[in-house]
């Protein structure tokens, strides 16, 4: 252990799968950083949806990875694992991370850093990773997602929804974003969304359909699933690709095959997580190169709806499970 660093921290807990209050503060080692690892004083952490369902049991990290929720930070480097070469002491950097990142320290591959984006805070570039590296792989890979096309991203509220709605139009496409309510929808045309539907007073489907002159969706980011599989399939167009990437609707959909094959279309999903080191490295350096600086010049912006400390984790997830928020919830440590 490096003598200037302390030899505990706290850090947030899961000792029984529940609600809320499952996150519960605790005293831990402070991690030592591997091969091509550093150590990253955090100050600040993101807050997302696989943190819940990690909380709740049903989303246990993947092999090797801590067992303390958190898949994004923002901080100061502090220590240096043999093999790091492009990260040194009191660099400050943004990364995704397997878990960790509800702590005060969290070891960080140095391929999955990024620099803090010019002109943001810390707190701003915490918030950025996990949105922004399931954003880019679904919809621009995976999706294809080119100027000119019309895209539907369903939860446009969601820090998910706000990032795809103003990576896609950055890049030139024609965004619908759904939303739970009319305030909500407000919001996604601020973010520069074209039309926004209130999916619980509108059918998202027939709205996208009429939107798009009876053309259909090109691309369609859904993190619901359920029936709303047979609903996206109505709106797509000709060659339309759907990407799943979360099943807050359920695992189950019963959908028209003949629908697909007519129009030609592509059913695909991912999960982020449990990809390789490799694989997510290639994502941080496409962003770095094509999307950070969007972020300098003000192309894109940071949607922080509210903080929390550390030791009020509980408290954010509570928040995120109300659904009240209009993008990203962060703790601060």
């Amino acid at each position: 252990m490096d003598r200037t660093l302390p030899a505990t921290m706290t850090a947030i807990g899961i000792p029984q799968p529940g609600g809320p209050e499952a996150l519960v503060p605790e005293v831990r080692p402070v991690p030592q950083p591997g091969a091509g690892q550093v150590l990253v004083r955090v100050r600040a952490a993101g807050v997302n949806r696989p943190d819940v369902f990690q909380r709740q049991g049903s989303y246990p990290p993947p092999p090797g990875a801590s067992d303390i929720p958190g898949l994004e930070v923002a901080g100061e480097v502090v220590a240096v694992g043999p093999g790091v070469t492009r990260w040194n002491i009191a660099d400050r950097l943004t990364a995704l991370v397997p878990g960790g990142g509800y702590a005060e320290y969290c070891v960080v591959d140095e391929l999955l850093a990024l620099p803090v984006p010019r002109g943001l805070e810390i707190i701003e570039a915490a918030s950025l990773p996990e949105n922004y590296f399931t954003v880019w792989t679904n919809v621009f890979e995976r999706g294809g997602l080119a100027a000119g096309e019309w895209f539907l991203v369903h939860g446009g509220s969601s820090g998910i929804g706000t990032t795809a709605i103003q990576l896609a139009k950055a890049f030139g496409a024609r965004v619908i974003a759904t939303a739970g309510s009319d305030e909500k929808v407000a919001a996604c045309l601020a973010l520069g969304a074209d039309a926004g539907i209130n999916y619980r007073t509108q059918d998202f489907s027939a709205e996208a359909w009429t939107l798009t002159g009876k053309k259909g969706v090109d691309v369609i980011l859904d993190m619901v699933a359920g029936d709303y599989a047979a609903r996206n399939i109505d709106c797509a167009a000709m060659d339309g690709r759907i990407v799943m990437i979360a099943t807050l609707g359920g695992p189950m959909g019963t959908v028209d095959l003949r629908k697909i094959m007519v129009r030609r279309l592509t059913l695909t999903g991912s999960t982020l997580r449990p990809r390789t080191v490799a694989q997510k490295a290639a994502i941080a350096r496409q962003l770095e190169e094509k999307v950070w600086p969007l972020f300098a010049s003000g192309a894109l912006r940071p949607q922080i709806y509210a903080t929390f400390p550390l030791r009020e984790a509980a408290k954010a997830h509570a928040l995120m499970e109300s659904s009240a928020h209009v993008g990203k919830i962060m703790l601060t440590a």
